[in-house]
């Protein structure tokens, strides 16, 4: 008796017969993609997210060559602290909810407001300073892809009115930069 290999050839030797090689995001507009991607797979992560009163909850949720997505839940009044993520760029996606972008301003009421719903992206290169609040009465959850992968976050100036803190002499790790 003949084998599968034998009747229909080997795939393997049929180059378009092999699944395409998964792409590895590798420009902004990529990355923006990858995020979109992630935000409209809702199954991939709902069942991830926990709320936690304390501090902000954060979740790796995957990585690849040259990037790492984490997944972050923001109670009513958790912020960020004012803070720029060192030599990585990135893209903040809004999941569910709402928040707030504050940049150019380190006072309790300075800076631009730019209030960012359900499905809004924020691109940022490296060295960009913002600082990110829910000031809304809902929970919300956000997606952010960094690239290359985040190793700190220096905070920047004074604490905002949202209970943030952003105080600090040197970099943070961030681990200590997600629990607060």
């Amino acid at each position: 008796m003949n084998s599968d290999v034998q009747i229909a050839g080997d795939p393997l030797a049929v180059p378009h017969l092999m699944p395409p090689v998964p792409a590895h995001p590798s420009t902004v507009a990529e990355f923006a993609g990858l995020a979109r991607a992630v935000a409209a797979d809702r199954a991939s992560w709902a069942h991830l997210v926990r709320y936690d009163a304390t501090s902000r909850w954060y979740h790796r949720l995957r990585t690849g060559p040259g990037y790492e997505a984490w997944l972050l839940s923001w109670v009513p009044g958790q912020g960020s602290g004012p803070h720029d993520h060192g030599p990585s760029s990135g893209v903040l996606t809004v999941l569910q909810g709402e928040l707030t972008e504050i940049t150019g301003g380190t006072g309790p009421h300075g800076g631009a407001r730019r209030r960012l719903r359900a499905g809004a992206q924020r691109v940022f290169a490296p060295g960009y300073a913002h600082e990110v609040v829910n000031d809304s009465l809902a929970p919300a959850v956000s997606l952010h892809i960094y690239s290359p992968g985040l190793t700190e976050m220096p905070m920047h100036g004074k604490t905002h009115e949202h209970g943030t803190r952003g105080a600090a002499a040197s970099p943070l790790s961030l681990q200590d930069v997600l629990r607060g």
